[in-house]
């Protein structure tokens, strides 16, 4: 059902909802909006609000991150597409593990990255260390906005290559061969036939890239690039210059923006080509270009994983222990604490949402699952400061004394992930039909009872696939944490971030492993609920 025609419905609707699971929804997402009216009011408390806006520093910031998004979305779509191709429909050799290896930099913190990066090819890195013995002096600089483009690249390009294979993978080939029998060269096939059967999934790739470039904090930051989410962070910061008015002021532009990039994407996307059948073609043959298409593949998981876990390694062996910052596991604990809670609260709010959407065809439950997806659109940095506002005017001494501030970032978790756990559930719901819980009914049980015996049960793998995705985002989370968290309460992330801000590469890097090391079981727990296709397609026609 359109959009206009759900509208129109809710107009002249006549569907009874089930009250009680109405009530609770329409209460979860109410909450999940409510953010947005601390930002909303935050910023109207700021003074002298159009010179803020329209002087020259802030028309910089917003050009800064225009040509960022469009830069990491661009070079994400030109690596993720191709190689989501060549490990689908080619014949490219040892596609299984280049299926996996493709995929896996979404592990890898963005922020990681860019330490990683920094410290191999920046002033006085590991490269400039190798290459000085040859009378190289001077490397071109990482920091700007190209090595954050890179860097944010090789770590978001995942988002494209994941929908684009799902596409590649459930649309039906058979047009394709059809084409080539019709004259068409290999590439006119690809552009008229492929082309428009994977731009919905390209396009909801890219939508989560650009919302993710939009939102990062930490790879900026380091890069040394004034984006949105570092001069928010670090005008909020500065108490005494009068810059949280600028900041509340970024935020609310940052918010706008990231509605007009969901408005962009919902136009450019399309529908598709309809078929009503899936199947795999011939295997395009790759001929001599088999080993370049290799070298490339490897070259990009490579640069991906291989110089963060280079780096790790090397900060690890030649780490100096610093009392005052030494780690403790208290910090990891802290971390899948916070995690736990949020996967956990994210998959109990999502349940009546989810269910009711998937039961009635009334637009109310579709509206109410709609905006629960708006907070996942608010950056971190924005969540954190709204959330901040909110506890200091209404807090009082609860949040003066630190008492509110945990429950506070749980809740941004919740607020900005809820659509992750909603998105899975949603899935395994409609994956049950409503026959199994009738015949339940007509053996007696109640409707709660058959729910609990017949319908949890079917569900419960997408509810912990949906789960497992909330722990992982929540786990690599850093501006609300940083924001939110009381004065002792520390994170992996927080430690990361503390010791590099303080220098001590070294003692970021076992950490780092635990981070990677608890990101990738929650990957593979993800993977096996989800029964992800690893061959790419084996088949031969």
């Amino acid at each position: 059902m359109s959009t206009r025609s759900r509208l129109a419905a809710l107009r002249g609707g006549d569907e009874e909802l089930p009250v009680g699971l109405t009530l609770l929804s329409a209460a979860i997402a109410a909450v999940v909006l409510s953010p947005l009216l601390w930002v909303l009011a935050s910023a109207l408390d700021a003074s002298d609000w159009l010179r803020l806006l329209t002087r020259p520093t802030t028309v910089q910031v917003f050009l800064n991150s225009a040509l960022l998004v469009v830069g990491v979305t661009t070079a994400s779509i030109l690596l993720g597409v191709p190689t989501a191709y060549l490990t689908v429909r080619t014949d490219l050799p040892a596609r299984r593990a280049f299926t996996v290896l493709l995929a896996m930099p979404l592990v890898v913190p963005s922020y990681i990255g860019a330490f990683a990066f920094v410290s191999a090819f920046g002033p006085r890195g590991q490269l400039q260390d190798l290459l000085a013995p040859f009378g190289v002096e001077q490397l071109p600089s990482i920091y700007g906005l190209g090595g954050t483009v890179l860097v944010l690249t090789l770590y978001t390009y995942p988002y494209v290559y994941i929908t684009t294979r799902a596409s590649l993978q459930s649309m039906d080939t058979r047009l394709v061969d059809a084409a080539r029998t019709l004259r068409h060269t290999k590439w006119q096939a690809f552009k008229r036939v492929t082309v428009p059967q994977i731009r919905p999934a390209v396009a909801a790739g890219a939508l989560l890239v650009a919302l993710y470039t939009l939102s990062d904090f930490g790879t900026p930051a380091i890069m040394r690039f004034d984006a949105f989410t570092r001069v928010i962070f670090v005008e909020y910061n500065d108490v005494l210059g009068g810059g949280r008015d600028l900041a509340s002021l970024l935020s609310l532009q940052l918010v706008v923006v990231t509605f007009v990039i969901l408005a962009v994407e919902s136009r450019v996307r399309g529908s598709g080509v309809e078929s009503d059948r899936t199947g795999r073609g011939t295997t395009v043959r790759l001929g001599r270009w088999r080993w370049p298409a290799v070298a490339a593949c490897l070259a990009v998981a490579s640069l991906a994983l291989v110089v963060p876990l280079g780096i790790l390694a090397l900060w690890l062996v030649r780490g100096s222990a610093t009392p005052s910052l030494a780690f403790q596991p208290t910090y990891a604990l802290n971390s899948v604490a916070v995690a736990a809670a949020a996967a956990l609260v994210c998959a109990l709010a999502a349940l009546p949402i989810a269910y009711l959407s998937t039961r009635s065809d009334h637009p109310l439950p579709w509206l109410l699952e709609r905006a629960s997806y708006v907070g996942y659109a608010v950056p971190g940095v924005v969540m954190g400061l709204a959330l901040v506002f909110f506890g200091a005017r209404y807090g009082g001494n609860l949040y003066r004394e630190g008492l509110i501030l945990l429950p506070l970032l749980i809740f941004a978790y919740v607020v900005r992930f809820l659509p992750q756990a909603l998105g899975s559930s949603r899935a395994a719901f409609l994956g049950v039909s409503n026959t199994l819980p009738e015949a339940a009914r007509t053996l007696g049980h109640t409707p709660r009872e058959a729910f609990r015996r017949v319908t949890f049960p079917l569900v419960l793998p997408g509810v912990l696939g949906g789960a497992a995705l909330v722990f992982l985002t929540t786990m690599k989370e850093l501006p609300a944490t940083l924001l939110l968290r009381p004065p002792e309460f520390k994170t992996l992330v927080t430690y990361i971030w503390s010791v590099q801000q303080s220098g001590y590469y070294g003692q970021a890097a076992f950490p780092a492993f635990v981070l990677l090391f608890v990101s990738a079981l929650s990957m593979l727990v993800i993977l096996a609920t989800e029964k992800y296709e690893l061959g790419g397609g084996d088949q031969d026609e």
